[in-house]
This record gives C-alpha cells, sequence and structure tokens, in this order.
C-alpha cells in the first residue's frame, strides 16, 4: 500500500511539472519599434538573451524589430500588448501615451532638460515617487511593469539649414510621432508637424517628403540619417525613456521563480541600455556609463558623437543657453494647455522629485 502512494504520488508530481512545463510557450513575442542596431533594440535584444541564458533555455524570447507586431502602427502597441498579441514589449512612453495621457510628462518641452543636470533630473523621476505613480498606472490599464530603460534626450536633424532659433523651423515640414503633444509643440514653433509611422520615415527622408524629424542620436548613427540630413541641433528638448513591460496573462503563466529571473534581466538589460544611451553624451558622467560597457565587453560606437556624427558629414549645433531659451519660451504655452491633460498632481510630483537632486 505504501509503495503504491509513493507511486501514485510521484505521477502526480511529475504530471504536474510537466503541466507547467507545457505552460510555457515555446516564445514569446517583444515589440520594439526601431531595428536591433540601435540602442533601443540592443537593450531589448540583451533582455531576450539574458532570459534565454538564465533560465537554461525554457523560455525564450524573440525580439521583433521595425514595428512588425503594430505593422508599422506604433501607438498601437499597448492596446496590443494589453489584448495579448503582444508578449513583451521595450517601448517608448511616447508610443503608449496615446493610451495613458500621463506618459506625456516625459515629452513636455524642455521640462526636464532644462534642470541643472537632465540625466540626474530624469533618473529622479524614474526612480522616484512619479515614477512609482506612473507604474501604478501602467498597471492599472493592463499591463505589468518591470522597469525603466532609456531612448535618449530626442534632438532635431533637417535637409535644409542649421536650426538655432524658432525662427529658423517656420514652414519646415517636420516628422513627428502620431501624439497630439508633438504636433502642438511644432506648430507652437511655426513648423509643419507631419504625423508618420518610423516604419515609413526613412524612405520619407530618402525621397525629400519631409524636410526634418527628432529622435534621439544614437537613432541617426546607424539608420544613416546623416546620409540625407545633414544638419542636426543639440536641443534636448524632451526625455525618452522606455519601459520593460510584460502581458499580465503572460506573467501569471510564470513561477514565481521565473517571474523573478526575468525581473532582474530587464533591470540588467535596462542598465545596459541607459549606458549605451549615455556614453558620450552625458557631459556630467565622469565615464561611469563607458566603463559599465566596458565591463559589459559591449564597447559602444562612439565615446563622442559630435565628432563622430561631424565625420559622417553632419553640421552639428549645440544650443546656448541664450538660444534654448528662446525656444523655451516659444513652447511654455504647450506645458501650459497640456497640464491638465497629463494631470497637475503627476508634473507636480516631477517637480518635486527633479528638486530632490538639484
Amino acid at each position: 500500500m505504501k509503495r503504491l502512494l509513493a507511486l501514485m504520488t510521484v505521477l502526480v508530481v511529475t504530471a504536474f511539472s510537466v503541466t507547467a512545463l507545457a505552460a510555457y510557450k515555446s516564445e514569446y513575442k517583444l515589440d520594439i519599434v526601431p531595428g536591433i542596431n540601435t540602442a533601443w533594440g540592443q537593450g531589448a535584444q540583451y533582455f531576450a538573451d539574458l532570459v534565454k541564458e538564465r533560465s537554461g533555455g525554457k523560455i525564450n524570447i524573440k525580439v521583433y524589430p521595425n514595428a512588425q507586431l503594430t505593422t508599422g502602427k506604433q501607438t498601437n502597441a499597448f492596446m496590443l500588448l494589453r489584448n495579448g498579441t503582444i508578449d513583451f514589449a521595450v517601448q517608448s512612453t511616447i508610443n503608449y501615451s496615446p493610451q495613458i495621457p500621463e506618459l506625456n510628462l516625459f515629452a513636455l518641452p524642455f521640462f526636464i532638460s532644462g534642470e541643472p543636470d537632465r540625466y540626474k533630473a530624469l533618473d529622479a523621476i524614474t526612480g522616484g515617487k512619479t515614477g512609482k505613480k506612473l507604474a501604478e498606472i501602467l498597471e492599472s490599464k493592463g499591463a505589468v511593469f518591470i522597469c525603466f530603460g532609456e531612448n535618449g534626450f530626442r534632438e532635431l536633424t533637417n535637409s535644409k539649414k542649421a536650426i538655432r532659433t524658432p525662427a529658423d523651423l517656420v514652414g519646415m515640414k517636420m516628422r513627428v510621432v502620431g501624439s497630439p503633444l508633438f504636433i502642438d509643440i511644432f506648430k507652437a514653433l511655426g513648423a509643419n508637424p507631419i504625423t508618420m509611422a518610423w516604419a515609413d520615415t526613412m524612405s520619407a527622408i530618402q525621397q525629400g517628403v519631409i524636410d526634418g524629424q527628432e529622435n534621439p542620436v544614437l537613432t541617426f548613427y546607424p539608420l544613416k540619417v546623416t546620409d540625407y540630413h545633414k544638419y542636426i541641433t543639440n536641443w534636448h528638448y524632451m526625455a525618452d525613456p522606455t519601459m520593460f513591460v510584460v502581458n499580465p496573462q503572460v506573467w501569471k503563466s510564470f513561477s514565481a521563480a521565473d517571474q523573478e529571473l526575468i525581473a532582474k534581466a530587464a533591470k540588467d538589460a535596462a542598465a545596459f541600455q541607459i549606458a549605451l544611451g549615455r556614453a558620450g553624451l552625458d557631459e556630467n558622467d565622469g565615464g561611469k556609463n563607458l566603463a559599465t560597457l566596458k565591463a559589459l565587453g559591449k564597447t559602444p560606437d562612439s565615446t563622442d558623437w559630435k565628432a563622430t556624427l561631424g565625420q559622417a558629414g553632419a553640421n552639428v549645433v549645440d544650443l546656448t543657453p541664450e538660444e534654448t531659451k528662446r525656444f523655451v519660451e516659444a513652447t511654455k504655452s504647450v506645458i501650459d494647455a497640456w497640464t491638465s491633460k497629463i494631470g497637475a498632481d503627476i508634473i507636480k510630483l516631477a517637480r518635486e522629485d527633479m528638486a530632490s537632486v538639484r
């Protein structure tokens, strides 16, 4: 009788283990907008690699670049994650902002870069009370938030002339992501904003359909934007964090141990992505981001982006404080108009977080 009970116990445990293992998919789809060769893409791929390695091949995440999973409609990304079409994502806050207005906080013009140290200010928001509140809002809307990564502060490129004042932008056809806030910003600057998915942007740049666009520096170089846009303006007008997120049902399917493994891999990948996005761009980092990358055996494409882009034929402008002030004044009305849409309480929290590190 004892042998029979022991045998039955073994069979039950084995059956349970097989069922639990069978509940894991053979592949989990992860959504990103740009190519794998960007800092955004490299961070996402590193996450997938870490999860596969640390799970002994049990959890396989495949990165789908170039907005494949959203068929180019990147602002639909959150809805597709929520309904289970997408399992994981390393997504920009911009692309989730149509469904989660509070995420527009990061895109308020010169809100973060107006601080003495823009990177320290950004970290204070994502790692402070504001970041915690935004994570709670995101989860209430139908996603499991793991951590923030980084795409970078967004700069300006164009094919016409050096941009130093708002007057230089008047009438320019500027590609913007499908977000009303972006449209309002460029209208306030006198430009002609044209909503366009990133999947269509490079061909539009090559064909001259648009005069300019804005994105982080680390997008310009690997995608060869400078082959067509010879003018770059470093104005750091908005921050562009990424978010490592997962569909709630997918998350529930993992054991507690595997959830911990995935969360740790995401945080490690986010740290890599942040270091990659800042090396050679953060003037106050004291070399720590480059040191982080070297320790991982992942040397960045450049440690002096102004020189690298100049060698690629670009005319790179760094705005003076006086020049930046003109852009700040020209877009102040946008911040005023968007305060109620984003939430005055969220903006207040962000100001408190940034003030804590001045």
